[in-house]
C-alpha cells in the first residue's frame, strides 16, 4: 500500500522547483549553460567574494569564542543530559566525518597544482613548495570545520536543549520565536536544501570524474560524459538500493571498512614514500599554516587581484557552506549531551588534524616525486587534468594497479554513502525535521542528487559544478550569519537564567514538587518500568493532567496547548511575547541497567523513566507513578518558577532587549 509523503509542502515544493530550474537549464541547453553558469559565478565572486571571506572569518572567530568562558560549559541538551556515545566512539565518528571524496580527489591534485601555479611565489621553487602546502592546509583546515561547527552547534543546541525539530530554521528561534514556522522559516530551509543539493552534487561530480580517470588508466575506458553519466546512474542506483532495502547497518559497516582501507592506503604511501622527510615536512607544514592563518583568513588579494582566489579559496568556502547542513546534521546527531567546549574543540581540531597528515603524506610525496624521479611529468599530468593526479601518482610507487583499484573502490563507496546519507538529511529538512519518513521520499532525493550531478557535468563539467555551488551558497551564508547571532543570543539568555536560578530564594527542584508515596517509590525501584509501561503512564496520567492545565491557562487568557513531540514525548507549551515559551514536557528516557541486575533471564536491559524537560534546559526528573493531581501540582510549581525567572531583574535586559525576541 502506498504511503503518503511526510513533507512540509512550502519547503519541499519550493526547493524542488529551484533545483529543477537549475537542472533544466543544464539539460535543455548544455552548451549555453556552461557560459551562463560561468558568467553567474564571475558576477557573484566580483560582488560577494569579500563577503564569503569575511563570513568564514566570523564563523571561525565565533565558535572559538563560544568554547571559552561560561559559554563553553553549556550542554547540548538539558543540564543533566549525558552523551549518547562514549568519548572514544564519538571521536572515531568525527574522525570518519573528515574523510570523503574531496580528500581523494585533491590529495595529490591540489598541492601539485599550487606548486606548479602558486598564488604569489615563483612556480616550482622552494617558496612555491611552502606556499602549496600552507594553502592546501588553509583550505582543508579549521576554517572548513568552523563552517560545519556553526550549523552542527545550532542544530544540536536548539534541537536538544530547546526540544525543537532538527531543521535549520530552529536555529533562528531566539530571533524569530514562533515565526520560524512561517515564510521566513520556509525560506531558510529551502536555502539549506538547495545549497546541500548542489554541494553534494559537486562532490558526486568530482567523484565520478575521478572514477572515470581511474578506469581510463586501468582498462582504457574513454574519459567523457558517455562514461560518466552511466557511472552516475549505476552508483546512484546502488545508493537507492541501500535506501529501499534499509541496508543502514551494511552501509555503516562498509563505511567503516572504507575508512580503514583509506588509512591503510595512506600508511602504505607513508612507508614506501620518503618517510623521514614526510614527518619533517608535517611539522614544517603545521608551522607554515599557523604562521599565515590570520593573513590568509582575510586576504582577498585586494591590492594584487588574481583569479586564483576565485577558483580555489572562494570556491572552497562556498563548497563547505553548501555542504554544511549535511555534515552539521551528522555531527549534531552524534553530539547530544556534550558541552559546547567539548564540541567545538573536537570538531575543529580532530578531523582537521587527520586531514593535515593525509595532505602531507600525499601532497609532499607527490611534490618529492615530481621534483625527482618524475622530472616534472606528474605536475604536467595534473595541470592537464586534476582528476588523473592520484592515479599518475601511484605510477611512481609499488603496486600501482592494486593501489589504483583500491582508490576507485574507495571513491565509489564514498559516492554511495554520501548520496544515501545526503538524501536522508535533505529529506529530514524537507519533512520539517521528521526523521521517520517514507522510503519513497529518500529514493526521490537520492535520484535527484544523481540527476543534478549529471546535469551539471553535461552543462560544463567541473566549472559548472563550481558555479552552481558558489551561487547556491550565497543565500545560505546570510542564514549562517543569522545562526551565529542566534547562538550568541540564546546562550547569553541561558547563562542569565542559570545565574538567576542560582540567586533565587528557592532552588529549581531536582525532584518532583509533589511525588509519589514512599511505598509506590519502593515498588518502582524494585521494578524497572518498560517502554510500554511509560507510554501507558503518559497516555493515562500525564496527558490528561497537562490538558487540564492547558485548558485552565487558556481560559484565564494565557494561551496554552498540549503537543506530541519527537520520540513519544508530550509537552504543555504556552507561547510568550519577548521571552522564551513556558514548556513542561515529559519524555521516555532509557537508562542501561547494571550488568548484575540483568544477568538473570527475563530481566530487561534498560530502565525507562518518564522524565521532565523545560524550555530553560534545566535538569529534569522522573515523574513515573505520580497521579494527575500530583502532576498538575508539579506543573504549577514549575510555572511559578518560570514567571519568577522571566521577570527577574538579572535577566530582564536579556529577555526584552529590542530584536532579542524569544531569548528567554
Amino acid at each position: 500500500m502506498f504511503k503518503p509523503f511526510i513533507i512540509n509542502p512550502p519547503v519541499f515544493f519550493g526547493s524542488v522547483i529551484i533545483i529543477c530550474l537549475f537542472l533544466s537549464v543544464g539539460i535543455v541547453m548544455p552548451e549555453q549553460a556552461g557560459t551562463l553558469f560561468g558568467a553567474l559565478q564571475a558576477k557573484i565572486l566580483a560582488g560577494f567574494g569579500w563577503f564569503y571571506l569575511l563570513s568564514v572569518g566570523i564563523f571561525l572567530a565565533t565558535v572559538l569564542l563560544l568554547c571559552l568562558g561560561d559559554f563553553g560549559r553549556l550542554k547540548l541538551g538539558p543540564d543533566d543530559s549525558t552523551p549518547d556515545f562514549r568519548f572514544s566512539s564519538w571521536i572515531a565518528m568525527l574522525f570518519a566525518a573528515g574523510m570523503g571524496i574531496g580528500l581523494m580527489f585533491y590529495a595529490v591534485g591540489e598541492p601539485i597544482t599550487h606548486f606548479m601555479q602558486p598564488p604569489t611565489a615563483e612556480p616550482r621553487s622552494i617558496a612555491a613548495m611552502r606556499e602549496a602546502m600552507s594553502v592546501t592546509f588553509f583550505h582543508w583546515g579549521i576554517h572548513a570545520w568552523a563552517i560545519y561547527a556553526v550549523v552542527g552547534l545550532s542544530l544540536a543546541y536548539f534541537g536538544y536543549r530547546y526540544n525543537l525539530p532538527l531543521t535549520i530554521r530552529s536555529g533562528l528561534y531566539p530571533l524569530l520565536k514562533e515565526r520560524i514556522n512561517g515564510p521566513i522559516g520556509h525560506a531558510v530551509d529551502i536555502f539549506a536544501i538547495v545549497g546541500t543539493m548542489f554541494g553534494i552534487a559537486t562532490s558526486l561530480g568530482l567523484g565520478v570524474s575521478q572514477i572515470n580517470a581511474g578506469l581510463n588508466y586501468l582498462i582504457g575506458l574513454p574519459v567523457g560524459p558517455e562514461v560518466q553519466l552511466p557511472l552516475i546512474a549505476v552508483i546512484t542506483g546502488l545508493a537507492t538500493v541501500s535506501v529501499v532495502t534499509g541496508l543502514d547497518k551494511g552501509v555503516r559497516i562498509l563505511s567503516e571498512l572504507n575508512l580503514a582501507v583509506a588509512i591503510l592506503l595512506m600508511l602504505f604511501v607513508l612507508v614506501v614514500g620518503p618517510t623521514e622527510l614526510l614527518f619533517r615536512d608535517f611539522v614544517q607544514n603545521i608551522g607554515l599554516y599557523l604562521d599565515t592563518l590570520v593573513l590568509r583568513t582575510f586576504n582577498i588579494y585586494a591590492y594584487q587581484p588574481t583569479p586564483w582566489i576565485d577558483g580555489w579559496t572562494l570556491f572552497y568556502w562556498a563548497w563547505w557552506i553548501s555542504w554544511s547542513p549535511f555534515v552539521g546534521m551528522f555531527i549534531a546527531r552524534i553530539s547530544r549531551g556534550r558541552t559546547v567546549r567539548e564540541f567545538v574543540v573536537a570538531v575543529l581540531f580532530i578531523p582537521a588534524g587527520f586531514t593535515f597528515f593525509w595532505m602531507t603524506v600525499f601532497g609532499n610525496t607527490a611534490i618529492f616525486i615530481d621534483t625527482s624521479v618524475a622530472a616534472g611529468e606528474l605536475g604536467r599530468a595534473v595541470a592537464a587534468d586534476v582528476s588523473v593526479g592520484l592515479f599518475q601518482f601511484f605510477e611512481y610507487l609499488p603496486l600501482p594497479a592494486v593501489t589504483s583499484t583500491l582508490a576507485i573502490i574507495l571513491i565509489a563507496v564514498f559516492f554511495v554513502t554520501s548520496s544515501d546519507s545526503g538524501s536522508l538529511v535533505v529529506d529530514s529538512i524537507a519533512a520539517g525535521g521528521e526523521t521517520q519518513t517514507t522510503t519513497g521520499q529518500r529514493v526521490f532525493w537520492c535520484a535527484l542528487e544523481g540527476a543534478v550531478a549529471a546535469g551539471l557535468l553535461l552543462a560544463g563539467g567541473l566549472g559548472a559544478l563550481q558555479s552552481a555551488t558558489i551561487a547556491s551558497a550565497l543565500p545560505f551564508t546570510f542564514v549562517m550569519l543569522a545562526l551565529v547571532w542566534a547562538l550568541v543570543v540564546g546562550m547569553r539568555a541561558d547563562l542569565a537564567q542559570q545565574r538567576a536560578q542560582a540567586s533565587q530564594p528557592f532552588a529549581v527542584p531536582s525532584a518532583p514538587a509533589s511525588g509519589v508515596t514512599w511505598q509506590r517509590r519502593l515498588a518502582l525501584i524494585l521494578h524497572a518500568p518498560t517502554q510500554a509501561e511509560i507510554a501507558r503512564f503518559m497516555a493515562a496520567e500525564v496527558r490528561p493532567a497537562l490538558e487540564q492545565v492547558a485548558k485552565e491557562l487558556t481560559r484565564r487568557g494565557r494561551v496554552a496547548q498540549v503537543q506530541d513531540e519527537d520520540n513519544g514525548a508530550v509537552a504543555l507549551r504556552s507561547p510568550a511575547e519577548n521571552v522564551r515559551d513556558f514548556v513542561y514536557g515529559v519524555s521516555a528516557v532509557a537508562h542501561r541497567l547494571p550488568t548484575v541486575l540483568t544477568a538473570s533471564a527475563g530481566k530487561p536491559e534498560y530502565r525507562y523513566e518518564a522524565r521532565t524537560y523545560f524550555s530553560s534546559g534545566g535538569r529534569g526528573y522522573d515523574v513515573m507513578g505520580m497521579t494527575p493531581d500530583q502532576i498538575i501540582t508539579d506543573v504549577l510549581v514549575q510555572f511559578e518558577r518560570y514567571l519568577h525567572l522571566v521577570h527577574s531583574p538579572e535577566t530582564q535586559l536579556v529577555h526584552t532587549a529590542p530584536g532579542h525576541e524569544g531569548e528567554g
